[in-house]
């Protein structure tokens, strides 16, 4: 791959309050940029039991390939999201099988599936990152408050983590609610927005 990669780790998985649907938040290692990505439910809960190292008593199906994986001797290297085209992630699944390195083109959500299970880095191609990372804006300055609301109380939010939702507001201002509408009407697009 020649476009140089930037290591991600997953900040959080968020639900749209206003279709239900579900987004998967990368955050750039070592700084603060993130990259929101649009994924299903099923892929979300995948992601979220492995992060939560839930037991399950049988495997699910991103279990099932990473033990399909192991059985032939195939080592994941690490996964990537490697294009935006047509506001549609593309993914690869970069495994080692008896030192020849096969990228194996996936949708980032079930990527991130076999990344968390097989705990390995995860990267996103610099130009995605450049194209569609959001910034968030910079802290206020000590002393500052947020619309009329005391320093000390913006502060306690920050502690909690809630300020850190402002991060995504732009984000999500600039969807087209009518486009995810009409996605949703059509069963037969599954694929990572």
């Amino acid at each position: 791959m020649s476009d140089e990669m930037i290591e991600v780790v997953i900040d959080s998985i968020r639900v749209s309050l206003m279709s239900q649907q579900r987004i998967v938040i990368l955050r750039e290692r070592n700084a603060e940029r993130y990259l929101p990505i649009w994924i299903g439910i099923y892929e979300a809960e995948s992601i979220t039991i492995a992060l939560q190292e839930v037991e399950v008593a049988r495997p699910l199906t991103h279990d099932l390939l990473r033990n399909v994986f192991r059985e032939l001797n195939a080592s994941i290297q690490r996964v990537e999201v490697i294009s935006l085209r047509d506001d549609t992630f593309f993914g690869n699944i970069v495994v080692d099988v008896n030192n020849q390195v096969l990228n194996i083109d996936s949708r980032p959500s079930d990527a991130l599936a076999i990344a968390v299970r097989a705990h390995v880095p995860i990267l996103v191609a610099k130009s995605v990152m450049d194209s569609a990372g959001i910034i968030p804006e910079e802290d206020l300055q000590p002393g500052e408050g947020e619309e009329g609301m005391p320093a000390q109380e913006t502060e306690e939010l920050d502690e909690s983590g809630e300020e850190r939702l402002s991060v995504f507001s732009d984000f999500l201002e600039g969807l087209d609610l009518d486009k995810m509408d009409n996605e949703e009407d059509d069963p037969e697009d599954d694929d990572d927005d």
